[in-house]
């Protein structure tokens, strides 16, 4: 990818009534102006003009072309967006007479680093562009919107900040070396400013696993005894059959997935096998995928009836751990059943009716309430280089104040406290960052962006 070409591209979806074809790059003016009667070098900025696109012959299409000057545009450079009609036939041919004319085709997400390139978007900005494109629900919107307006960059910006002045004091002390008893950076409040900086890029790296979730979905694990309406209930959360019903215990031997949307949050619900003591192996190799599938879980529904065994019990209660739980007491359309038995007492139970939709409003409000909650101030971390950026930050910062309780000189305090300020620049992309990083960044994005 270079910024010296100039790049064309289909922006929207094929099939749909409008096609809109981005144009960028030193040559754009002159490429479109060739091809209808508009004047792009002379139009006013930010202004849309109706023309008509020609071979030199013949009309193409009847179009509107929105023009961009440098720097106010996507990519920061001259830009054009040609707006016409949706036909396969209509986009191909206005793309090759753009070629023609001296355009080159833009790869994947080469609208964005260019615009990153420019200084437009720093590049956790430009992430976020391709998560609000794949956003499906109002959580994951949230979060990429949060990330692109520049909350996040901004929160490292003043992590940086503190970290670059505590810096500059200690490489001031090796300035004046010879004089040993020189001490610029005071290390009570080097230590204090250290912890406080530490925790809170922990805090950041601790939100990846609940933004991991939210992004591809929390995991939901419906777990009990066979027969207590498992598969039931999973059919009636969705809204269809997904799950076999059956009065035969261990119908269900491998864990069945499907997802839903609740309160803008998407939930992953999984139906596990029965557990129960069983000789069946096949039967047995479906339980233990059950204890994979909790270990794995976010959120746990506990289903019971009229009969809960201690093995259950035991089984159930060890491995959620750190877990949500919630206990639901199924079959309430029997629950005058003789036979019934008392939910355990040290739990909060949801009574409820799988089989005629009994109770499932105030199970949906409570898996919403399980969620993580986010709000326009929180940032949440769902990018893994980000992360993992983080995590790195987090282990130099531990050495630093590992080395001030410790005694360290300062050289050594200096060398990690630039190791954590590049692993954070590493985020934003506020230091020379490795064409091939870009190029493996953007290239996942969609080609129009």
């Amino acid at each position: 990818m270079t910024s010296n070409d100039t790049i064309c591209a289909l922006a929207t979806a094929t099939g749909g009534a409008i096609g809109i074809i981005r144009v960028s790059g030193p040559q754009t003016f002159a490429i479109v102006s060739a091809l209808c009667s508009l004047r792009c070098e002379t139009a006013t900025a930010n202004t849309i003009h109706y023309t008509h696109i020609t071979d030199g012959k013949n009309l193409i299409d009847e179009v509107l072309v929105s023009v961009f000057r440098a720097p106010h545009s996507y990519t920061g450079e001259d830009s054009v967006e040609i707006s016409c009609h949706g036909s396969s036939y209509i986009i191909n041919k206005v793309l090759e007479l753009l070629v023609h004319n001296g355009c080159r085709m833009a790869k994947p997400g080469e609208y964005t680093m260019r615009a990153y390139l420019n200084g437009k978007l720093d590049l956790s900005q430009a992430e976020a562009v391709a998560d609000l494109i794949a956003s499906t629900n109002k959580a994951t919107h949230d979060i990429a919107m949060n990330q692109l307006r520049g909350h996040f960059s901004t929160e490292l910006a003043t992590l940086r900040e503190q970290l670059l002045k505590l810096t500059s004091l200690l490489e001031l002390e090796l300035d004046f070396s010879d004089h040993e008893d020189l001490e610029f950076a005071d290390r009570t409040e080097l230590l204090e400013l250290a912890q406080k900086i530490d925790k809170h890029i922990t805090k950041l790296a601790d939100s990846f696993h609940a933004g991991n979730a939210i992004k591809n979905g929390l995991p939901v694990a419906i777990v009990g005894a066979p027969n207590v309406g498992k598969s039931t209930l999973l059919n009636a959360l969705i809204g269809e059959e997904r799950s076999i019903v059956s009065d035969i215990q261990g119908t269900t031997r491998d864990a069945i997935e499907d997802t839903i949307q609740l309160g803008g949050i998407t939930f992953r619900f999984i139906d596990t096998a029965g557990i129960r003591h069983t000789e069946d192996k096949i039967e047995s190799l479906g339980i233990e995928r059950t204890f994979q599938m909790i270990a794995k879980a976010q959120i746990v529904l506990w289903l019971i009836d009229d009969s809960l065994s201690e093995e259950e019990h035991q089984n159930i209660t060890e491995r959620c751990q750190g877990k949500t739980l919630l206990l639901v007491q199924n079959k309430l359309d029997l629950e005058n059943n003789p036979n019934s038995q008392p939910a355990p007492s040290n739990y909060q139970t949801l009574k409820i009716s799988a089989k005629y939709g009994i109770g499932l409003d105030n199970l949906r409000q409570s898996l919403i309430a399980s969620a993580p909650q986010t709000s326009d101030s929180d940032t949440i971390i769902t990018n893994a280089r980000h992360y993992e950026s983080l995590k790195s930050a987090h282990e130099s910062l531990l050495r630093v104040i590992e080395g001030i309780l410790h005694q360290q000189s300062g050289d050594l305090l200096s060398e990690d406290l630039r190791l954590t300020l590049n692993a954070l620049a590493d985020i934003t992309g506020g230091q020379i960052t490795p064409q091939e990083t870009l190029n493996n960044i953007f290239s996942h994005f969609c080609v129009g962006k």
